[in-house]
């Protein structure tokens, strides 16, 4: 997750904390929204963040 993190951080101007709070929050929008996907979105950004 660290390398989208940093391509966030770097095309939308912000320091990497927020950029990994806002990537924190689509994930768990995606979530709430669309529940059957929950354990792709966990896979794909890394469940609590660790990745």
């Amino acid at each position: 997750m660290q390398e989208l993190i940093d391509r966030v951080s770097q095309e939308a101007g912000v320091t990497p904390e927020q950029a990994k709070k806002s990537i924190e929050a689509v994930a768990n929008f995606v979530k709430e929204k669309f529940p059957m996907m929950a354990g792709a979105v966990d896979q794909l950004f890394g469940a609590g963040g660790n990745n």
